[in-house]
Protein backbone atom coordinates (compact mmCIF):
# COMPACT_ATOMS: atom_id res chain seq x y z
CA UNK A 1 0.00 0.00 0.00
CA UNK A 2 1.02 3.32 -0.45
CA UNK A 3 0.10 6.32 1.59
CA UNK A 4 -1.15 9.87 0.48
CA UNK A 5 -1.16 13.09 2.03
CA UNK A 6 -3.73 14.84 1.99
CA UNK A 7 -3.41 18.35 3.73
CA UNK A 8 -5.89 22.37 3.01
CA UNK A 9 -8.65 20.39 4.40
CA UNK A 10 -11.88 22.31 5.94
CA UNK A 11 -12.46 21.34 9.88
CA UNK A 12 -15.58 20.05 9.11
CA UNK A 13 -14.10 17.21 5.91
CA UNK A 14 -15.33 13.59 7.25
CA UNK A 15 -13.64 10.07 6.25
CA UNK A 16 -16.76 9.73 4.54
CA UNK A 17 -16.04 12.25 2.21
CA UNK A 18 -12.15 11.80 2.02
CA UNK A 19 -13.04 7.90 0.90
CA UNK A 20 -15.81 9.09 -1.52
CA UNK A 21 -13.42 11.31 -3.11
CA UNK A 22 -10.77 8.50 -3.35
CA UNK A 23 -12.46 5.75 -4.07
CA UNK A 24 -12.98 7.27 -8.02
CA UNK A 25 -9.94 6.64 -8.76
CA UNK A 26 -9.17 3.27 -7.23
CA UNK A 27 -9.75 1.30 -3.48
CA UNK A 28 -9.15 2.74 -0.48
CA UNK A 29 -7.77 0.84 1.94
CA UNK A 30 -7.61 3.60 4.87
CA UNK A 31 -8.49 7.11 5.77
CA UNK A 32 -7.54 8.92 8.60
CA UNK A 33 -8.24 12.32 9.48
CA UNK A 34 -5.72 13.29 11.95
CA UNK A 35 -7.04 15.92 14.87
CA UNK A 36 -5.89 17.46 17.77
CA UNK A 37 -5.15 15.17 20.97
CA UNK A 38 -6.92 17.46 23.46
CA UNK A 39 -10.11 19.27 21.28
CA UNK A 40 -10.68 15.99 18.62
CA UNK A 41 -11.08 19.29 16.30
CA UNK A 42 -9.52 18.16 12.68
CA UNK A 43 -5.94 19.28 12.17
CA UNK A 44 -6.88 20.14 8.22
CA UNK A 45 -4.68 16.60 7.19
CA UNK A 46 -5.30 13.16 6.55
CA UNK A 47 -3.98 10.17 5.09
CA UNK A 48 -5.31 7.55 2.16
CA UNK A 49 -3.94 3.55 1.89
CA UNK A 50 -4.25 2.77 -1.56
CA UNK A 51 -2.54 0.11 -4.04
CA UNK A 52 0.88 1.94 -5.24
CA UNK A 53 -0.42 2.39 -9.18
CA UNK A 54 -3.84 3.71 -7.73
CA UNK A 55 -2.38 5.81 -5.33
CA UNK A 56 -0.36 7.82 -8.48
CA UNK A 57 -3.35 8.15 -10.34
CA UNK A 58 -5.20 9.50 -7.71
CA UNK A 59 -2.65 12.11 -6.84
CA UNK A 60 -1.95 13.09 -9.67
CA UNK A 61 -5.86 13.63 -10.55
CA UNK A 62 -6.58 15.12 -7.10
CA UNK A 63 -3.46 17.34 -6.28
CA UNK A 64 -5.19 20.99 -6.66
CA UNK A 65 -8.08 20.51 -6.70
CA UNK A 66 -11.55 21.78 -4.34
CA UNK A 67 -13.24 20.06 -1.87
CA UNK A 68 -15.42 22.42 0.62
CA UNK A 69 -14.28 25.26 -0.91
CA UNK A 70 -10.94 24.39 -0.24
CA UNK A 71 -7.66 23.79 -2.51
CA UNK A 72 -6.45 20.58 -1.69
CA UNK A 73 -2.40 19.22 -1.57
CA UNK A 74 -2.51 15.73 -2.47
CA UNK A 75 0.97 14.25 -2.69
CA UNK A 76 2.88 10.99 -1.21
CA UNK A 77 3.08 11.05 2.57
CA UNK A 78 6.94 10.87 3.38
CA UNK A 79 7.77 8.87 6.11
CA UNK A 80 6.77 10.22 9.97
CA UNK A 81 10.03 11.86 11.60
CA UNK A 82 10.54 10.18 15.04
CA UNK A 83 11.42 13.48 17.15
CA UNK A 84 11.46 11.53 20.14
CA UNK A 85 8.33 12.60 22.03
CA UNK A 86 6.36 15.54 22.81
CA UNK A 87 8.94 16.67 25.60
CA UNK A 88 10.50 19.98 23.62
CA UNK A 89 14.65 19.44 23.60
CA UNK A 90 15.32 22.92 24.29
CA UNK A 91 15.91 23.70 28.17
CA UNK A 92 14.42 27.23 29.08
CA UNK A 93 17.00 27.38 32.42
Amino acid sequence: MKKIYVGNLSFNTTEDELRTLFTEHGAVESVNLITDRQTGQSRGFGFVEMAPSEADAAISALNGTTLGDRNLTVNEARPRRDNGGGASSRQSW
